[in-house]
């Protein structure tokens, strides 16, 4: 061979070899970025474990002997019941609308998702005035009956463990529902029409056949219920029903004790890590290969219900949405006709605008933090990336409340220990840099959603051929060049997805932003609850009804998705 061939050839490797050096070392610098997020993420846990720990025997006694155990009871019962309602309803009404064909059946399987867009703390302040002694119900029952004062006769009371039960059940069963009609559908029907093929009803062959393929979506449903049931403060409150969550707000603010509301809160890490492991061990072994395809015409079919079967079918599906949506936003307009007035009002304009902020803030963080950590995966398949993904995934599974606490101490700890530091070495104050300004609340928000959008993000980045990213390579692209240039513009729907999700939530968030919101400082969602609080619902309908109405955008974008992909 020709030594300046060689010599040239070497020389060209070592180019080559130079830049794929230069390529992948942007590449190994997002792992450390993504430890930095999965640090910040876990942040909070770790300060209310701390703050639990080192917080006297004195508390602990008091909070176990006269506060953990009725709390937990109570919560423990409203998971229980919430999970048996929602169960009963998002799985019967996803097996009806995806294997039977009735009156309405269309409209009703895109309506059934709508109540997510209602918060169950909107959903409890309207249940509550449509079951008042002055609302419609009673008013109309004393009028039918002729009875002139409620110890004429006994109703049961909204503000309950029983009215809690139903007011979860209304606006959460969409999560089981989603879940059951997802599977429902990809399971297709040639593992139905086999069993019936051996003599088995259509009962026989849901009870048998259908729930345990659909069993691992199920749990996940009754898994997101539990989490969103532990995570409310607003309509518990409001009716009554002392959880662990209600019982953390009274001891930190009514009581003083934030050393005993961190002991309640690692209460409910565990009553959380408990639900994480029971779904994990019900969806174990439980796996199976769907044989469904698009071009299986009999999947498409749907069986036509015989006589009053049918009407029996369009009633029930009817009746989930009726509670869950149409009467918290019929009860809300009805209240905000009366209000017109509130629309050029500075408290909700000032909320609109903080709660915009807000929103948009954590939105955009989250969705460049899920950008980093997804995009550490991609370009460094390692144990170290996957582990810093799965760590800053952890926020989701934190009640707001608990969330709030956890995110206070170490801000509090930072400002005070800054203020300390100025003031005795330079004589100036700095006050509260973060706990006491809108930071926590997008801090807390962004721990609490970064699942969400990570998972939007990760899915986008997912039908993203990897061959963008080595053509980008061999034109001399280095990763962040690659990511910005070429990826980032093929995953704007994904992005403006994940953005949308977070804001919408972040909007309607009440368990952390009413602990942590500066002084003087609403949201829509403290601004419903502090009006709602003081028995002034109708005051507080302008602003739950746009807080409904934004709710409604990704709800409506998920039933059609869901819809078209039937």
């Amino acid at each position: 061979m020709n030594p300046g061939k060689a010599g040239g050839l070497r020389g060209e490797r070592a180019i080559s070899s130079g830049e794929v050096a230069t390529t992948r070392r942007p590449a190994n610098r997002l792992v450390p970025a993504a430890f930095a997020i999965s640090v910040l993420t876990v942040l909070p846990i770790a300060a209310i474990v701390w703050l639990a720990a080192t917080g006297g025997t004195e508390n602990w006694r008091h909070v176990m002997v006269n506060v953990v155990p009725r709390a937990t009871g109570r919560t423990v019962e409203l998971l229980v019941f919430s999970c048996a309602l929602t169960g009963i309803f998002g799985i019967l009404c996803a097996w009806l609308v995806s294997v039977f064909e009735f009156p309405g059946r269309r409209l009703l399987s895109i309506a059934l998702v709508l109540p997510l867009a209602i918060p169950s703390y909107i959903a409890a302040y309207t249940f509550g005035e449509f079951f008042d002694y002055t609302g419609p119900v009673q008013t109309g029952w004393r009028a039918l009956f002729g009875y002139r004062t409620a110890r004429d006769y006994a109703f049961p009371d909204i503000r309950s463990l029983g009215g809690a039960v139903l007011v979860m059940s209304a606006v959460l069963y969409p999560y089981v529902y989603l879940a059951a009609r997802s599977m429902f559908m990809m399971q297709g029907r040639t593992a139905a029409d086999v069993a019936r093929t051996l003599g088995a009803g259509p009962f026989k062959v849901f009870w048998r056949v259908q729930i345990p393929m659909a069993r691992p979506a199920i749990m996940i449903g009754l898994t997101l219920v539990m989490m969103e049931t532990l995570n409310d403060i607003g309509a518990v409150e409001y009716l009554g029903v002392q959880t662990l969550t209600f019982s953390i707000y009274d001891t930190w603010l009514n009581r003083g004790s934030l050393a005993g509301a961190a002991q309640i809160a690692c209460m409910m890490l565990v009553i959380v890590a408990a639900i994480m492991l029971i779904e994990r061990a019900a969806r174990r072994r439980q796996r199976f290969a769907s044989q469904k395809t698009t071009a299986n015409v009999a999947d498409a079919l749907r069986r036509p219900l015989p006589g009053g079967r049918k009407w029996l079918a369009t009633a029930f599906c009817t009746l989930p949405i009726l509670a869950g949506f149409m009467l918290p936003t019929g009860m809300l307009i009805k209240f905000a006709l009366r209000r017109l007035d509130q629309f050029a009002d500075h408290r909700l304009l000032d909320a609109l605008a903080n709660s915009v902020i807000v929103a948009t803030a954590a939105a955009l963080t989250c969705v460049v933090l899920s950008i980093v950590l997804v995009y550490a995966v991609r370009t460094d398949r390692s144990r170290k990336s996957l582990v810093a993904g799965r760590v800053a995934s952890l926020g989701y599974g934190v009640p707001g409340t608990v969330l709030a606490i956890g995110v206070l101490f170490p801000f509090a700890a930072f400002d005070n220990a800054l203020d300390g530091f100025l003031r005795d070495h330079v004589g100036l104050s700095s006050g509260l840099l973060l706990s006491g300004t809108g930071f926590a609340i997008v801090y807390a928000a962004t721990v609490r959603f970064l699942t969400m959008a990570e998972g939007t993000v990760d899915a986008g980045f997912q039908k993203l051929s990897p061959h963008l990213d080595m053509a980008a390579r061999t034109l001399g692209h280095s990763a962040a060049r690659t990511l910005f240039s070429t990826l980032i513009p093929n995953l704007r729907p994904a992005i403006f997805t994940a953005a949308l999700l977070v804001f919408i939530e972040t909007l309607k968030e009440l368990s952390a932003t009413i602990l942590l919101r500066p002084f003087n400082f609403n949201t829509l969602a403290t601004l419903v609850y502090e009006d709602a609080s003081r028995a002034q619902v109708e005051d507080a309908s302008v602003a739950a009804l746009i807080i409904v109405l934004a709710g409604l955008v990704p709800v409506l974008f998920v039933s059609r998705t869901l819809d078209g992909r039937s």
